[in-house]
C-alpha cells in the first residue's frame, strides 16, 4: 500500500536501485594514473594518455580492483564468475573520450553474480533484497558548465576510476516474488547496508556528498494484488537518501496519476529538480541493447581462480551485519544503537576499544556515544569525517570514556559531574578522566554521614514545605534533592539524597 496526499492507496511500488560505488585503489581501472579523485585537485592533472584515448594507447587491467570486486561480491553472498570478460559500450557524450565506456556486457556473467544482502522491511521482518550482478566498469569525466557564458569544460580527472555497478534482482518470471524494495524507506535502508559493507571491507568510501556512490533510480507502481509489473521510469544520478526518496515518492505519485486518470505511463529517462522536489522527463529511455556492446580486443578475459577467492576470503573483516548481531546479543543494545555503532568500521573499532571486553560497560558506553560523543563532530579528524570515515578523535580516545563510564559505575562520580569532566576534555583539558575529576574536586560525596547533616540543614530550614510533602505532595521531593545537591556543590550521590530524604520525610 502507498501513501498519496495522506491517504493510504489501493497502489504499490517496486523499486530497482543501480548503484555505482567507486573502488578504492591507487590507480585507475586501466591506466596508471592516480585513481584519488577529489573535486579539490587541478582539473585534467590526473590523467594518463589511456584516458584520453590517444592513438596506439593500450589499456591495461588493474588485478588489484578484480579483487575489490571479488571481496565486495562475498560480502554480498554473491556467486563468483570464474570466467568474465569486458565489452564497450558504445555511447557518444563529450564526458567520454574514448566515445564508449568499457563495462561488462548484460548478458554475460559480470565478476559478481547473483547475491543478496538483508534489511528491515517495513513490516518490521528482516527482508532479503536480493541483487541481479555487480560488475566492473570505467567511470566517465565530468563537464562544467558554469565556468564560462558560452562554453563548457571537460574535466578527465575521474576518467577511468573503477566503478562497481551494483544491480538489485526483479524476479519478471514470478512476479508475486517479493523480494524486491518497495517503498523510499526500504531503499534508503538497502543503500545504507550496501555503503557500510563496502566501507567495512575497504572496497570504496561510498560517499554519496563526494560522488563516490551515486545511484539510478527505477521505480514502477502497480495496483495492490496484481502480478503483472508495469512500465517503469528511471531518475538518473542520484547523490543523496533525502533526494533519493524524494524522487521515488514524487515519482510514484504521478505515475499513480497518470494510471489513474486513463493515461499511460512512458519508459523515460528522468532527472531530479532538486530545488522543487520534482522529477522531469530528460530523454525517452532505450534499452540496453541500443548501446551495441561488443568484446574490447584489447583486453583478456578474466579468469579468477578458487585460491583467489578463498584468499581474500580470508582477509574480509566482520561485516555490518554480523557486528549489529553481535551488539545486540551480546551487549543487549537495541537494534537502533547498534545500527548507530556500524555506520563504519572505524565506529564499531572504538566502540570495540571502549568496551574492551567489559560487556557491562556496554550500554552506558553506547549512550555516551551516541547522546555525546556523536554530538560533537568538530572533535572527530577533519580529514577522515570528509571523506565519510570517521576515524579517531582529536581528544576523547576509547579508554577516556571507558574510564568515565568505569567512575559512575563506581560511584566515584555522578552523571553531572561526568558530563563537566566530558566537556572539560573536549575542551582541551589534559590528563584523564580520574586526573581531572581529582585537578578539579569532582569526587562524588558518598559519605552517609554528612549527607545526613545537609538533608537535616534542608528539611529544618523549609518547615512550610515539609509539611505540604507529608500533606501528600510527594512531587516536592525534587526541590529537596535540588537544595541538597546545591548545598553539595552537586557532588552527592543523587541515589543516597532520595533514600534518606524520603525515610526522614516520612
Amino acid at each position: 500500500m502507498f501513501t498519496i496526499k495522506g491517504k493510504t492507496c489501493d497502489w504499490e511500488l517496486v523499486i530497482g536501485l543501480e548503484t555505482h560505488i567507486e573502488v578504492l585503489s591507487e590507480s585507475k581501472l586501466f591506466s596508471g594514473a592516480s585513481a584519488d579523485y577529489n573535486p579539490t585537485v587541478a582539473p585534467n592533472t590526473q590523467v594518463s594518455m589511456v584516458d584520453v584515448a590517444m592513438p596506439g594507447m593500450l589499456p591495461v587491467l588493474n588485478k588489484y580492483c578484480v579483487d575489490q570486486a571479488i571481496k565486495f561480491g562475498l560480502g554480498i553472498n554473491a556467486e563468483i564468475s570464474r570466467h568474465s570478460r569486458f565489452a564497450r559500450k558504445q555511447y557518444f557524450y563529450p564526458d567520454l573520450p574514448q566515445g564508449y565506456q568499457i563495462s561488462q556486457p548484460a548478458d554475460e556473467p559480470p565478476v559478481v553474480g547473483r547475491g543478496w544482502v538483508e534489511i528491515m522491511g517495513d513490516d518490521g521482518n528482516p527482508k532479503k533484497i536480493f541483487i541481479e550482478r555487480a560488475h566492473l566498469e570505467q567511470d566517465a569525466g565530468k563537464l562544467k558548465h558554469d565556468v564560462h557564458p558560452t562554453k563548457s569544460f571537460a574535466d578527465y580527472n575521474r576518467t577511468g576510476v573503477a566503478l562497481l555497478e551494483i544491480v538489485t534482482f526483479l524476479d519478471t518470471k514470478n512476479p508475486e516474488n517479493n523480494s524486491y524494495i518497495s517503498s523510499p524507506d526500504e531503499a534508503e535502508r538497502y543503500l545504507r547496508e550496501i555503503r557500510e559493507i563496502a566501507r567495512a571491507l575497504g572496497v570504496s568510501r561510498a560517499n554519496m556528498e563526494e560522488g563516490s556512490m551515486r545511484a539510478d533510480v527505477n521505480v514502477s507502481v502497480r495496483p495492490v494484488g496484481d502480478t503483472k509489473f508495469r512500465t517503469r521510469t528511471e531518475t538518473k544520478n542520484m547523490v543523496s537518501f533525502k533526494f533519493i526518496k524524494n524522487a521515488i515518492e514524487y515519482e510514484a505519485r504521478r505515475q499513480i496519476e497518470i494510471y489513474e486518470n486513463g493515461g499511460t505511463v512512458t519508459q523515460d529517462t528522468m532527472r531530479y529538480n532538486q530545488g522543487e522536489g520534482t522529477t522531469s522527463v530528460m530523454r525517452s529511455k532505450e534499452d540496453a541493447l541500443d548501446y551495441r556492446y561488443f568484446p574490447d580486443p584489447d583486453l583478456l578475459p578474466i579468469e579468477i581462480t578458487d585460491e583467489q577467492i578463498e584468499r581474500i576470503r580470508n582477509t574480509m573483516p566482520e561485516l555490518p551485519s554480523a557486528t549489529r548481531t553481535r551488539y545486540m546479543h551480546e551487549f543487549g543494545l537495541s537494534e537502533y544503537d547498534a545500527a548507530r555503532l556500524t555506520e563504519t568500521v572505524d565506529i564499531s573499532h572504538w566502540f570495540d576499544t571502549a568496551v574492551n571486553g567489559k560487556k557491562e560497560n556496554a550500554k552506558s558506553i553506547a549512550n555516551w556515544m551516541i547522546s555525546e560523543l556523536f554530538a560533537h563532530p568538530e572533535n572527530w579528524d577533519a580529514k577522515n569525517e570528509k571523506s565519510g570515515i570517521i576515524d579517531e578523535m582529536r581528544i576523547i580516545t576509547p579508554s577516556d570514556l571507558a574510564e568515565l563510564v568505569d567512575m559512575i559505575g563506581e560511584n566515584t562520580i555522578n552523571g553531572k559531574q561526568a558530563k563537566e569532566i566530558f566537556i572539560k576534555m573536549l575542551d582541551g583539558e589534559s590528563g584523564t578522566p580520574r586526573e581531572i575529576a581529582d585537578k578539579f574536586g569532582m569526587k562524588q560525596m558518598t559519605d552517609t554521614g554528612a549527607i545526613q547533616a545537609i538533608i537535616d540543614e534542608v528539611i529544618a530550614a523549609n518547615p512550610s514545605q515539609v509539611e505540604q510533602y507529608k500533606s501528600g505532595k510527594v512531587g516536592l521531593l525534587g526541590f529537596f534533592v535540588g537544595n541538597v545537591m546545591k548545598k553539595t556543590g552537586g557532588t552527592a550521590n543523587p541515589a543516597v539524597v532520595n533514600e534518606i530524604l524520603r525515610k526522614k520525610l516520612s
